[in-house]
This record gives C-alpha cells, sequence and structure tokens, in this order.
C-alpha cells in the first residue's frame, strides 16, 4: 500500500513534528513582550511626515535597482540563452557541442547567489548603486540564460527544419520559427523574475548595499516597530500592485489564444510589447541616472588590506563536513516546510473564506519579509542556530509556493471538485481528491526545483549566524581570509550544482506521465 497522489504533497509536512519537539529546547522567554510589541504595531504604523518620505526615498532606491538588475539580467539571459541553445547552434554550425561548454560556464555564476556577488563587489569597489544591481543581474541573467536555452531546445523543430528545407538561411529561420512560440513562454517568466528582483534588492539592502532593506533593518535593530510597519506595509503594497500587473501582463501578452484574440489579437499584442519596450528604455536611462548608476565605478578598485599568505593548512582543517552537511540540513528542513505547509494550510482554510484570506495575507508578508529579518525577529524567542534559519527560510518560500499553488489550483481540477462535492465529499476532501490531483506531480516537481533555490538561499540566513557555510563565509569576509572565501565559495557552488542536478532529475521524474506514453508535463505554466 502507498499513499495516493495527493497525500503526496501532505507527506513535507511531517517535518513539523520533530521541530515541535525541538522548539522547547531552544526557546527563551525574555523575547516574547517584544513580539507582542512588533505585531500590535502592524495596526499603528508610523504615520509621521519624516518617516513616510524616508520610507518612500528608500523604496524608490529599491524599486530602481531591482528594475535596472532586471533589465540587465533579460537581456544578458536572452544573449546567452540563445548562445547556449544546443538547436541554435546545430542550426547555424552543425554542431551542438559549444552549446554544452556554455551551459558548464553560466553554471557557475548561476550557483553563487546574489547577496555573495554583491558583497564580493562591496569589497572591490566600495558602496555604488550599481553594485547591487550588478549583483543582481549576474545570477540572474545565468538562470534567464539556463531557462530560454531550455524553452528553446524544447519546442517542436517540425518548422524549422521545413524551412531550411526550404533554403532559408539557418538565423532567418531560427527566427521566423522558434521566435513566435517563445515569446509568450520568455514573457512570462520575466514577469515573474521582475518579482524576484524586488525581493532581492530588498534582501540586498538588509546587508547595506541601499534602498529600502537598509531601513527595515535599521529599525528592526532599534526596535522602532512602527516605523518598521511602515515600510513593510508600502513594501507589500508594491509587490501586490507588481504582481497584479505582472498577471494581467501575462494573461494579456503570453496567452493570446486564451482570450480569443487569434491572428489581429496577435498583431495588437506585437503592437503593445514593442510600445512597451520603447517606453521602458528610456525609463532605465532615467532610473539610472536618478540612482546614480556609474558602470564604469566598477573598474575603480578600492584598495584592500594585504592579504596574508595563503594557508591552506587550516583551510583543509575546518569542518567542512558538519558545514556543509549543517548547509544541506538547513535546507532540507525549510524545503520540507514550505512544500508541506502550504496544500495543509489551504486545506484547513478551505470552507472559511475570512480564514482563507488571512492565509493569502500570510503568504504576502512571508514574500516580501527577507528571511534575514526573519532570522533577526525570531531571535527574540528563539536560540540562533540550524532551526532558526530554517523556519525563517520556510516561511519565506512558503509564501512563494503558496501563491503559486492557490494560482494553479484555481484553474485546474474544478469538474473533478464539484463532481466529489456533488457526491457527498466534504470540501477538504474534494480539495485534497479534486484539485490536488492533476496537481501533485507539478507540484512536488516545482518543490524539488525551490529546494535547489533554499541551497543558494541558505547563504542569507547563515550569515546571520544560521550555523553552516554561509556563518563561516561572513567570518572570512570579515577577516579578509582570500584563500578560505575562495574554498567556501567553491564548495558551496559545487553544492548548488549537485542540488541543481538532483532536482532537474526529480522533476524528470514527478512530470513523468504515469504510462510513459507522453512528454513530462507542467499544469498550467505557473511552474515555470
Amino acid at each position: 500500500m502507498r499513499p495516493a497522489a495527493p497525500l503526496w504533497v501532505l507527506l513535507p509536512a511531517l517535518v513539523l513534528l520533530p521541530l515541535l519537539a525541538l522548539l522547547p529546547g531552544i526557546s527563551h522567554g525574555g523575547g516574547w513582550e517584544l513580539v507582542g510589541e512588533f505585531a500590535a504595531a502592524a495596526l499603528q504604523p508610523s504615520l509621521e511626515p519624516l518617516v513616510v518620505g524616508s520610507v518612500l526615498g528608500g523604496l524608490g532606491v529599491t524599486a530602481g535597482i531591482a528594475l535596472l538588475g532586471w533589465a540587465a539580467s533579460l537581456a544578458l539571459g536572452l544573449v546567452l540563452g540563445i548562445a547556449s541553445s544546443r538547436v541554435v547552434w546545430h542550426t547555424c554550425c552543425g554542431n551542438a557541442a559549444p552549446a554544452s561548454w556554455i551551459r558548464r560556464l553560466l553554471a557557475l555564476p548561476r550557483s553563487i547567489h546574489e547577496l555573495l556577488w554583491g558583497l564580493l563587489l562591496l569589497q572591490l569597489v566600495g558602496l555604488q548603486p550599481v553594485v547591487a544591481v550588478v549583483a543582481i543581474a549576474i545570477p540572474f541573467g545565468a538562470l534567464v540564460a539556463r531557462v530560454v536555452s531550455d524553452l528553446l531546445d524544447a519546442l517542436p523543430t517540425a518548422n524549422l527544419e521545413a524551412l531550411r528545407c526550404g533554403g532559408v538561411a539557418g538565423p532567418a529561420a531560427l527566427v521566423t520559427a522558434l521566435g513566435p512560440p517563445l515569446l509568450p513562454q520568455v514573457i512570462s517568466y520575466s514577469g515573474y523574475r521582475l518579482e524576484c528582483a524586488l525581493r532581492s534588492a530588498t534582501m540586498l539592502g538588509v546587508f547595506g548595499l541601499g534602498g529600502l532593506g537598509t531601513e527595515l533593518r535599521l529599525t528592526l535593530q532599534s526596535l522602532a516597530f512602527r516605523e518598521l510597519w511602515t515600510g513593510l506595509w508600502l513594501l507589500l503594497a508594491v509587490m501586490l500592485l507588481l504582481e497584479a500587473l505582472v498577471g494581467w501582463l501575462r494573461r494579456r501578452w503570453a496567452m493570446p489564444a486564451r482570450l480569443g484574440l487569434h491572428r489581429r489579437g496577435v498583431g495588437r499584442q506585437g503592437r503593445e510589447i514593442l510600445v512597451a519596450s520603447l517606453v521602458l528604455l528610456p525609463s532605465l536611462g532615467l532610473v539610472a541616472w536618478q540612482l546614480g548608476i556609474e558602470p564604469a565605478g566598477l573598474l575603480r578598485w578600492q584598495g584592500l588590506p594585504p592579504l596574508g599568505p595563503a594557508d591552506w593548512g587550516a583551510v583543509l582543517a575546518l569542518p567542512w563536513a558538519s558545514l556543509a552537511g549543517s548547509t544541506l540540513l538547513l535546507t532540507l528542513l525549510a524545503a520540507a516546510l514550505a512544500v508541506g505547509l502550504a496544500p495543509l494550510m489551504l486545506l484547513v482554510a478551505q470552507p472559511c473564506r475570512p480564514l482563507l484570506a488571512l492565509v493569502q495575507g500570510l503568504w504576502a508578508l512571508g514574500r516580501l519579509w527577507p528571511p534575514p529579518l526573519t532570522a533577526l525577529l525570531l531571535l527574540f524567542v528563539l536560540q540562533p542556530g540550524l532551526v532558526t534559519g530554517a523556519l525563517a527560510l520556510g516561511f519565506h518560500n512558503l509564501g512563494i509556493l503558496g501563491r503559486l499553488l492557490l494560482e494553479a489550483a484555481e484553474t485546474s481540477g474544478a469538474p473533478q471538485q464539484q463532481a466529489l462535492l456533488a457526491a457527498g465529499a466534504g470540501p477538504r476532501l474534494a480539495l485534497l481528491y479534486g484539485r490536488f490531483s492533476s496537481l501533485a506531480r507539478p507540484y512536488l516537481a516545482y518543490g524539488a526545483y525551490r529546494s535547489d533555490v533554499i541551497l543558494r538561499e541558505s547563504v542569507v540566513v547563515g550569515l546571520v549566524g544560521a550555523t553552516g557555510l554561509g556563518s563561516q563565509l561572513l567570518e572570512s569576509l570579515s577577516s579578509f581570509a582570500g584563500d578560505e572565501l575562495l574554498a567556501l565559495v567553491l564548495v558551496y557552488a559545487a553544492l548548488t550544482l549537485l542540488g541543481e542536478d538532483l532536482s532537474d532529475r526529480a522533476r524528470l521524474w514527478l512530470l513523468e506521465t504515469p504510462h510513459g506514453d507522453g512528454p513530462p508535463q507542467e499544469a498550467g505554466g505557473a511552474w515555470r
């Protein structure tokens, strides 16, 4: 006997049992009063003009950095994605081998979290707005390149082969045959990356790279909770507005067939995209001017303290097994919390609309609240360590997974759920065996991908004392131990690449059709 498919999405939630058993041992009662003040301040945010003006200024910097980093990563990712596509190389040169080499090279910048890029650049060129932009653009560009190349290689090539047989040149045939089906998917994914860029820009600010994140961390450390919630509510409003705008554009531009636009609609869609691009380009220039972005500043390296001779014996003496094991355990705990709690909370809240709205609000807070700040808040009542870091990362990723699960559940499985309700099943069972049946495999597949993301994000909570490689990285950065830093970055990259490979294998296995008679499918495209 084995659980039915819908029950598999709930199995990761069993990690709550050991975590609940561990919490009493790491709890301390000194900070519950502060937690109560923090919660009460949510209803009374500061509306003083000086506070609001400071928050709006920080929010503008964060939004500008996110927009510029997103645009640079999208341009970089499209170029590198085309350059690493097997079908492109095979069509133009007859040999797809170079694509594999480019993919391997892009794996290294993709495996290093944007926080590490930011801290490394900060040491080299000093505190400049361009540091945060580049820190987002490098790993995001490599991620976009991977997705674009995968999308290109997965597209049907019948039209491409027909054009080539008709004598059309390779580049022209690629644009004509693969451009139209690729564009909607790129638009959909780029909207998601913009939301991620806003979260990353906020998180970089927490570590001193400017913007609203810096304001949030300073107010939290000074226990100015009312000022903190002023920033949080404004950030939440911007994030919800961005999500609504991206969703509307995705429905309008990425899914013309659903809207019944057909040929006339597709033409209008193309004109709208062109107009939006023409408006975006000067807007990016204006934002860069307002923020004082100077790309030439990256060439002006500041003098660093002299590094001592490399002591590779001391590097080898580090507790590598313990550091790597703690990082992997932190990742598994956070991934299990996020993957298992999202469907469990949706099931519990399903019959009650106010409770469902409360859950959605909690997920929205999880998405906007940077994990380092969550870890700092948890330190009011918990001791620093692995469990605290796992809770912080799990809460953040719970917000992301919950939103995607809810969107997918609203667009699939409705007939099955209605049939079960008509047969007398309760609302929770109808949701579980009606909608979750079709979502189980793609949801778990996305959970496997998300665990790979959490592994990269573990450096974020590690830098605030959650043990593992991240804590050791902070010590190496503060002491300018270049040999340790290099070794730690390489180990982190190796772990993330290994996790990426394992998550890819897990997704392929999960997305296989039950009888193996069709290609892997994803539900509704929401899981990209």
